[in-house]
């Protein structure tokens, strides 16, 4: 029987042609398989209701035509409720915009080159809060007053005064916003799309908000790969930032420091005891070589394999992931998490077979009232199922860390996202076979 090949998506996200070592996606857009336009359409009632039911297998089977994909990720993010009308989703988008526009003029006034068409690459300030005097940096820092005063009516340039900082989290803010202009100097860097200087410094504006809207976790080196994508697929800076906030909601945790521990510690911690359950023999292998502590991962965990896909490979990853472990009170989790619980409670039994619940959260529901822990997120089970994947390979060829790493490495650019998803639900339900035996 013959099938639709697809039309490749590439042309969608275009590639600098000096870049020839970039691997081509795998992602297709098929005909009767991925959410198109007319479909996602079609789900919502005149007033704006979104019957999400109607989508979530269609992501999982074909993923989102890239011209919506940015409309529907912020649904699949939480960003709405599926339940409001067309007007109160208005309503809340004006409401969030004003509410950037406050954050990010109160991180202008600290500090004029956010907003100003422009970032910095080279350290403002010490540790002890006192300016640093660095020819690069002054040269920076004239260039954004220039561009401030330009765009600014009342000529504000506060900020860029040398003088010592006292608040230390004004310091700690402060240093990390070249850090972050390194990091999106580096971010994505195939693409044409940032070959505009618009939109590397949108992509620093909001990183450096974002950094000082979450004091716990303020900038970590690889949040520019998760937000990247968000910039490219929403027009307005405003909408991408709380898209992208929604996405750190999940994964925040993870670029938790302490004194005492790693944030993805606790991640690497699961991956481990999956692997010792799905695949025992690997994990001893991967034990005596000293690799227990699965630290070769932290990387996929991280930044949700971007580094492992290609660009356009690992957006279908994500909506995949996103509409497996979708759960249509996400919203009022992020908005009023006691109210949320409370109806969680209530509805548990009924929702567990709802078709609005994404696949992989309908398991994780059956097996709720088994389980004492939290249900793991199906990134972990992704990371597992390429260990398994390769699990031969890393028994006989490993002789060490490196060659575990080497191994790993060899499968950038060469997963298959869909593949991978498929691979990491047959693990879990085998896992949560087996780990209800032996409890």
């Amino acid at each position: 029987m013959w099938r639709d090949p697809g039309a490749p998506a590439d042309s969608f996200y275009q590639v600098r042609p000096e870049c020839t070592d970039v691997p081509k996606s795998k992602f297709r857009i098929k005909n009767g398989k991925t959410l198109s336009a007319r479909k996602w359409r079609a789900a919502f009632s005149p007033e704006g209701y979104l019957d999400i039911g109607k989508t979530l297998g269609r992501i999982h089977r074909g993923g989102i035509h890239p011209s919506i994909r940015g409309e529907v990720w912020e649904f699949l993010l939480g960003c709405y409720d599926p339940k409001s009308t067309y007007a109160e989703r208005e309503d809340i988008r004006k409401l969030r915009r004003t509410q950037y526009a406050v954050l990010k003029e109160e991180c202008r006034t600290m500090f004029p080159t956010i907003g100003s068409g422009r970032f910095i690459t080279a350290p403002v300030i010490t540790e002890d809060g006192d300016p640093i005097l660095d020819p690069l940096v002054l040269q920076e820092a004239s260039a954004a007053k220039e561009a401030s005063s330009a765009s600014q009516a009342n000529g504000d340039s506060s900020g860029f005064d040398m003088v010592k900082e006292h608040d230390k989290r004004v310091i700690e803010w402060k240093l990390s916003l070249h850090q972050i202009g390194l990091d999106v100097a580096r971010t994505d860097r195939s693409l044409v799309f940032y070959e505009k200087q618009e939109n590397l410094s949108k992509l620093w504006d909001i990183l450096s908000v974002y950094a000082w809207f979450d004091k716990d976790v303020n900038y970590c080196q690889g949040m520019s790969d998760l937000c990247s994508p968000m910039i490219i697929l929403l027009d307005d800076e405003a909408d991408a930032f709380w898209c992208f906030e929604r996405l750190m909601r999940r994964l925040r945790g993870n670029f938790r420091y302490t004194e005492s521990s790693v944030g993805v510690e606790s991640q690497l911690n699961n991956l481990a005891s999956v692997t010792q359950v799905i695949d025992p023999k690997l994990h001893q292998h991967l034990d005596k070589l000293g690799g227990g502590d699965y630290l070769f991962a932290v990387r996929m965990l991280m930044v949700l394999f971007r580094r492992e896909f290609s660009f356009c490979d690992s957006l279908y990853l994500w909506e995949m992931m996103w509409a497996l472990e979708y759960d249509p009170d996400l919203f009022l989790l992020y908005e009023d998490p006691e109210l949320a619980a409370d109806q969680k409670s209530e509805e548990s039994k009924s929702k567990s077979k709802s078709r609005h619940i994404g696949k992989y959260e309908r398991e994780n529901m059956k097996n709720g009232g088994k389980a004492s822990e939290a249900p793991l997120p199906i990134s972990v089970f992704l990371v597992a199922s390429v260990l398994k994947d390769k699990s031969d390979k890393l028994l006989t060829e490993a002789r060490g860390l490196d060659d575990v790493v080497k191994i790993l490495n060899d499968v950038n650019g060469n997963l298959d996202a869909k593949k991978a998803c498929t691979g990491a639900m047959k693990l879990h339900k085998k896992y949560l076979k087996k780990a209800a035996t032996n409890r």
